[in-house]
């Protein structure tokens, strides 16, 4: 049967921040899109329970247990995907850190790890790979709707946000002409770990709410297709786009 415009059948992903949230849900997309996949995060524990999950649909993936922010990480990353699957065709990046605080008592700490996880981390996996992408590669951030517009309590993290949009359109202007294509998908409110704590505060979720036309908060399920997609020959002629997976928020 002949490859359908969204199969990755052949294709070797990498993504971070796999082991749990929107990049185990990404990593489960690319999988049943027919890709081998290489889970990139922390927790070994986690990043196994995935790849189980992963080879009972008899997929091939494997899993990197490592601090994305150490000086190593990138050729570690590298290494790892070119020595058990022999390519990178596709890297994502969806290891982020949200550490929502007011402006003046941010500490210097709080702006470095944000910044050292989503944006200079991304910056240099993508370098390291950038040697095996080529024509119909795909590379895909995991931005915020905090890339597009203002949020309270959240300056650093949307300062770092705010630099992976534009750093999606520099590396588009870069690669392009290479057929690498560079995007990024930008959710809203989704339930993670990560924001789990400020959702379980119901003044707070139904805040969310008033502000989404959708009226509803938004899972990971609805974020991970459009990544598959962005990644898939579907979308061979978007370059350095953006798309937005908020439930309205931001056109609100």
């Amino acid at each position: 049967m002949p490859s359908t415009p969204t199969s990755l059948k052949g294709k070797v992903a990498v993504v971070t921040g796999a082991s749990s949230g929107i990049g185990a849900e990404i990593a489960r997309e690319l999988s049943g899109a027919g890709a081998d996949v290489l889970l990139v995060g922390r927790d070994l524990e986690r990043l196994n329970a995935v790849v189980d999950e992963l080879g009972l649909s008899g997929a091939e993936a494997d899993r990197l247990s490592i601090d994305i922010t150490a000086d190593t990480a990138p050729e570690e990353i590298r290494a790892k995907a070119i020595e058990r699957f022999g390519a990178i065709d596709i890297v994502v990046h969806a290891a982020g850190v949200f550490l929502p605080t007011p402006f003046d008592e941010t500490p210097d700490s709080e702006l470095d790890t944000q910044w050292a996880v989503n944006v200079r981390a991304p910056f240099r996996l993508t370098r390291a790979a950038a040697e095996h992408l080529g024509d119909g590669s795909s590379v895909i951030f995991v931005s915020s709707i905090c890339g597009h517009v203002g949020f309270p309590n959240s300056s650093a993290y949307c300062a770092t946000k705010g630099a992976v949009e534009l750093l999606v359109k520099s590396l588009t202007a870069e690669f392009a002409p290479k057929g690498i294509r560079v995007n990024a998908v930008a959710p809203g409110n989704v339930r993670t770990s990560i924001n789990a704590h400020l959702l379980a505060d119901k003044d707070y979720e139904q805040q969310m709410l008033a502000s989404t036309p959708a009226g509803r908060v938004g899972e990971v399920s609805d974020i991970a297709p459009a990544v598959a997609f962005l990644a898939s020959p579907a979308a061979s002629y978007i370059h350095g786009s953006s798309l937005l997976i908020d439930g309205g928020w931001v056109a609100s």
